[in-house]
């Protein structure tokens, strides 16, 4: 239904299927600790293994791929280490295609009920 008739509009997605590995990434405990880690400075792969310790270097490198898939994570190369950088581009538009639309329809619906 459209906004006009008093409910808010589904979230418009230019791309489904990179909102989809954006959730798929963020699903994961473990990786959004990784996003967390990456959110105070980048760190090179070596730097992020041992912030893990519980997890075995495949296990961490399969996680960054996984982010790096969603776009949430850039890696580059700066001499023999690989340098990690957080890409926040990805959950703003999470945030500004879903979480904006359905916390102003939250926002509405709780309007209603104190009328």
């Amino acid at each position: 239904m459209s906004s006009a008739e008093g409910k808010a509009s589904a979230p418009r997605h230019d791309d489904t299927d990179a909102d989809d590995a954006v959730f798929k990434a963020l699903a994961s405990a473990t990786r959004r600790r990784m996003l967390d880690a990456l959110k105070t400075s980048d760190r090179t792969t070596g730097e992020l293994c041992d912030r893990f310790p519980e997890l075995d270097r495949t296990t961490v490198l399969q996680h960054l791929r996984v982010l790096e898939r969603a776009e949430l994570v850039i890696g580059r190369r700066v001499g023999r280490a690989r340098r990690l950088t957080l890409a926040p581009l990805p959950i703003k538009r999470i945030h500004d295609g879903w979480i904006d639309e359905y916390a102003r329809a939250a926002v509405d619906l709780l309007d209603r009920l104190d009328a």
